[in-house]
C-alpha cells in the first residue's frame, strides 16, 4: 500500500514540473504539434499518478495480486506511454511513438485488474 502512495506522490510532483517544463520551457522551441504531444503526456501522467494513489487506497481495502498488478501496469504505462511521448518531443525521434502503445496497453490492463480486483474484493 504505502509503495503505491509514495510512487503516486513521486510521480504526480514529476508530471506537475514536467508540465511546467513543457509550458515554460518548451513554448517557443517545439512546434505546436509537439507542445501538444508533451501535454498528453503530462495528462496521462497525472492521471495515472492518481491512480496509483487509488491502488495504494484500494489495497487497503482488498488486499490481493490484481490490485497490486494493476499497479505495477499503472507505473509501466507512465513510464511507456508518457515517457516515449516526452522523449520523442524532446529528441524529435519519432522512433520513440513505436513504445507508446505499450504504455496505452499497460494502462488499460491496469483499470481492468484494478476493477477485477476490486470485485473480486482482492
Amino acid at each position: 500500500m504505502r509503495l503505491f502512495f509514495i510512487l503516486g506522490a513521486v510521480a504526480a510532483g514529476l508530471a506537475v514540473a514536467l508540465g511546467a517544463f513543457g509550458a515554460h520551457g518548451l513554448e517557443n522551441r517545439v512546434t505546436p504539434e509537439r507542445l501538444d504531444t508533451f501535454k498528453t503526456g503530462v495528462l496521462y501522467h497525472m492521471v495515472h499518478a492518481l491512480a496509483l494513489l487509488a491502488v495504494g487506497w484500494a489495497m487497503a481495502q482488498w488486499p490481493g495480486g490484481a490490485v497490486q498488478w494493476a499497479g505495477y501496469l499503472f507505473l509501466a504505462g507512465i513510464v511507456l506511454f508518457s515517457g516515449s511521448l516526452y522523449l520523442l518531443v524532446l529528441t524529435d525521434t519519432p522512433l520513440f511513438g513505436i513504445i507508446t502503445p505499450f504504455g496505452g496497453i499497460a494502462f488499460i490492463a491496469g483499470w481492468m485488474l484494478l476493477a477485477w480486483g476490486v470485485y473480486r474484493g482482492g
